[in-house]
């Protein structure tokens, strides 16, 4: 995430904050009755209240676009978690709000787990359900588990930063899920293709994905199966192999399994990475020397 998108994140979440206050409280005072209404029959608001809310929230900037991704039940008992998506000329950035379930009040923020063992649970569903590719010793004492987009240019952008790590860090396993965005037009095909060369050669798939990184900017959606071919060859993979295999609905079971396993364990933008069950979210923000403390720590 650049520096840019994270200014923009801060600004929306803080105008969240502020905005939200006011139109519950606007909405409580007007007698305004139907996310009480929706939200006591079902537990969850409806998509109606919280477009309302978007819009009464947003609809002065002309320059944002906005829509309601998710409507679940949370982890918090009692409340429901909404997934907004916020789009400003920067980028997208996904915004999670947690109502009551009386639909009057609601929180921002990410939930995080707590506990005298507060990451163990997420490392415990890690560990039975990662799929993708590793390197690095099999019983390492640290394992990362990295959820990421090869359309997504913040993935690429950390790269260097994990391959340094790893460098510097021997006795560190690197396992890799894919995690394709519903914004990027080539990403699934991408994960699709990821996932048979990782089944096929390991050595092969860690070529791939930087090959995929390196011409991140020439691919586009029409050309895709081309260009992943081309990246397929070169890395050592049989590109008609790959192809074949890419198409299968077996292949996109496997990614979307992925793509569960990340939701179950709050991933909601990519690169996240996990260091033995911890989440770390802005990868990129992280000065490398606290990225080696974590994983130091964590060997521990």
């Amino acid at each position: 995430m650049t520096t840019d998108n994270r200014l923009t994140r801060v600004a929306i979440t803080t105008l969240l904050v502020i905005l939200l206050a006011g139109v519950l409280a606007a909405q409580q005072k007007s007698g305004a009755k139907t996310s009480t209404t929706e939200a006591t029959a079902s537990g969850l608001p409806s998509e109606e209240t919280v477009s309302g809310f978007l819009h009464e929230t947003f609809g002065y900037d002309s320059s944002l676009t906005y829509r309601v991704a998710e409507i679940k039940p949370s982890e918090i008992p009692g409340m429901a978690e909404v997934t907004v998506v916020i789009s400003t000329a920067q980028g997208q950035q996904s915004n999670k709000l947690y109502v009551s379930q009386d639909g009057k009040h609601a929180l921002i923020g990410d939930v995080v787990p707590f506990g005298a063992h507060p990451f163990a649970a997420d490392r415990a569903k890690l560990d039975a359900g990662v799929n993708g590719p590793s390197r690095g010793p099999a019983k390492a004492p640290v394992t990362i588990v990295e959820f990421s987009d090869l359309q997504c240019p913040h993935c690429k952008e950390v790269q260097p930063k994990i391959e340094t790590l790893l460098a510097a860090e021997p006795n560190v396993k690197l396992v890799f899920q894919n995690f394709p965005l519903p914004m990027h037009d080539w990403a699934n095909k991408a994960a699709d293709y990821a996932d048979c060369i990782g089944r096929a050669s390991n050595d092969a798939f860690w070529k791939f994905v930087q090959g995929v990184y390196d011409a991140q900017a020439d691919i586009t959606a029409a050309n895709a199966d081309d260009k992943l071919k081309a990246i397929a060859d070169a890395s050592g993979a049989k590109s008609a192999d790959a192809a074949v295999c890419a198409a299968k609905p077996e292949t996109q079971t496997r990614v979307e399994k992925s793509l569960a396993l990340g939701k179950e364990v709050g991933v909601n933008s990519t690169p996240t990475i996990f260091i033995n069950g911890r989440k770390v979210g802005s990868l990129g923000a992280l000065p490398d020397e606290v990225f080696k403390s974590l994983v130091d720590f964590a060997a521990k």
